[in-house]
């Protein structure tokens, strides 16, 4: 059977007692970093979208007042050419 451990210069000795510990605290460590960066991320990823969404909302109803405020000039000055429109006949 082939083996890797020859050609890559590692040693055939079995992990062993506070060695196997030590290696499973390590990983222990980095892998609970790294959930608590992905936790962070996702909750900033979270906060950022309701934040947009807000934003979307919030630009959508200016839009409307906007639009609402044109609509009723255009209708004032509809009225006001209406009105000079009968004074001059």
């Amino acid at each position: 059977m082939f083996r890797l451990q020859p050609l890559l210069g590692l040693r055939s000795r079995p992990c062993r007692g506070a060695t196997a510990l030590m290696s499973f605290v390590i990983l222990t460590l980095v892998t609970g970093l790294t959930g608590c960066g992905l936790v962070g991320t996702s909750a900033t990823t979270a906060a950022g979208a309701a934040s947009e969404a807000e934003e979307a909302r919030q630009g959508q109803q200016i839009e409307q007042q906007v639009k609402d405020k044109l609509q009723a000039a255009q209708e004032a000055e509809a009225a006001k050419r209406a009105a000079a429109d009968k004074d001059s006949l």
